[in-house]
């Protein structure tokens, strides 16, 4: 058991116990305690009894990949400048990592060779050690594995020394080689960006509309502006103008599974934009604003007002998102927010929310098979560019950190728009 012990300096109490290092040797820390001796005790006792439950974990010979996951994200990735976005990003790919055996693993006993193992087995699926199987994942959450694994193995080097070097340096990310039928008589080349059509959209409004469902507006929005699913989300009626139909675009909301919240925060790209809208739109907008007035007069004091939090942790700001219907006490430190899309109620409809009404209505509109949210936004930009849109015009629109990016995912989006690229020769030629 570690030994400790408590003093006194000046009014506060303090107390104090041996510790291993890193090099096994026994060190001295200290940690304020309060004014009262037999509370400091308390916390002394407490501190040890901690302390020697985890002490066995600490040893290096006992830290398997998971521990130094765990260790990565609550040492350098939270306190460091990242993205909330990224951190939660960086979070979900460490559950996902530690549900593989190689989580399990201890540290010290991995070599490129299990790495290597790990990664083909999510570049091409297969059979896990336990018997499990495993499908491939896609090329965007393989980089985002290896950024996580790059990072905690760098990070075990130095600054914790916890092995002598870093054995993902050698890891190749290999892909599947495509494979092609060279006497196939189908002609799509199975590039197409997964669009919707006018006709589906109108039956998706129309049965989110008999359903009364708060999911419609958000993808009303997304239709027609292209915004992602948490920037539709946390748009405020501060954020547009239907004078000039123009929305600033300058947060988005998600759920933080780590945190179990809410919350607001900067966009992907962490850019303000401004993305024009059409008049439909501002048709849409005007109808909305009038109802969720009408509303507020329906719901009276059961109606719900809406509120963020700022909270500090690890230096690092979060804005939590909380309903509180208009009868109830506000705590100080909550401050209103008035978002666009919301639930009869008042309160604010959720990416999440969202996200479950596109997959409900996937299974239930016929021709919708597979519909997620984000087609939305292939789908507008599809129209754009097959309608003559200058592409740095749709890239500026979409957030894109630049025009390549918008041209590499979209030029498959249409047939018809390849067919009528096809087609100008014959202005050339003079038919």
């Amino acid at each position: 058991m570690a030994k400790g012990s408590v003093r006194k300096k000046g009014k506060k109490w303090y107390y104090r116990f041996y510790v291993e290092n890193e090099s096994g040797d026994l060190v001295q820390k200290e940690y304020a305690g309060t004014e009262s001796k037999s509370e400091t005790e308390a916390l002394l006792r407490k501190a040890m009894e901690d302390y020697e439950a985890k002490k066995f974990v600490a040893r290096s010979e006992n830290v398997t990949v998971g521990d130094l996951l765990d260790m990565w994200i609550e040492e350098e990735v939270k306190p460091g400048n990242l993205s909330n976005g990224t951190v939660m990003a960086y979070q979900g790919a460490v559950g996902r990592i530690k549900q593989f055996p190689i989580g399990s693993r201890k540290l010290k006993t991995v070599t490129s060779e299990h790495l290597q193992m790990f990664f083909d087995l999510l570049s091409f699926g297969g059979t896990n050690a336990d018997g499990t199987k495993v499908k491939p994942i896609s090329k965007g959450y393989m980089r985002q594995f290896s950024a996580v694994m790059q990072g905690a193995f760098r990070f075990a080097v130095f600054p914790k020394r916890l092995i002598t070097f870093n054995p993902m340096q050698y890891i190749k990310i290999r892909q599947k080689q495509e494979c092609y039928e060279l006497f196939n008589e189908d002609s799509e080349d199975g590039l197409t960006v997964p669009t919707i059509s006018y006709d589906q959209f109108k039956t998706l409004t129309d049965y989110l509309k008999k359903k009364d469902n708060p999911a419609l507006l958000p993808i009303q929005i997304a239709y027609y502006t292209g915004l992602r699913i948490g920037e539709v989300c946390a748009l405020t009626w501060q954020d547009i103008d239907l004078k000039e139909q123009t929305i600033t675009v300058r947060r988005s909301m998600r759920y933080n599974g780590a945190r179990h919240k809410t919350e607001v925060g900067t966009t992907k790209r962490s850019k303000i934009r401004t993305v024009d809208f059409c008049d439909t739109l501002a048709t849409i907008l005007k109808a909305a604003r009038t109802e969720q007035h009408k509303n507020r007069f329906k719901y009276g004091e059961l109606y719900s007002l809406n509120y963020y939090k700022q909270v500090q942790e690890k230096g690092r700001s979060y804005y939590e998102l909380y309903s509180l219907q208009r009868s109830e006490e506000v705590p100080v430190d909550y401050r209103e927010i008035d978002f666009v899309c919301l639930r009869p109620d008042g309160c604010f409809e959720s990416s999440s929310t969202v996200g479950i009404a596109c997959r409900t209505a996937s299974k239930k509109i016929p021709g919708l098979e597979g519909f997620h949210f984000h087609q939305l936004r292939h789908t507008f930009t599809s129209n754009l560019l097959s309608n003559g849109a200058a592409p740095k015009d749709v890239q500026e629109l979409l957030g894109h950190a630049d025009v390549s990016t918008t041209m590499n995912i979209y030029a498959h989006s249409t047939r018809e728009a390849k067919r009528s690229s096809a087609r100008l020769l014959d202005k050339v030629v003079g038919d």
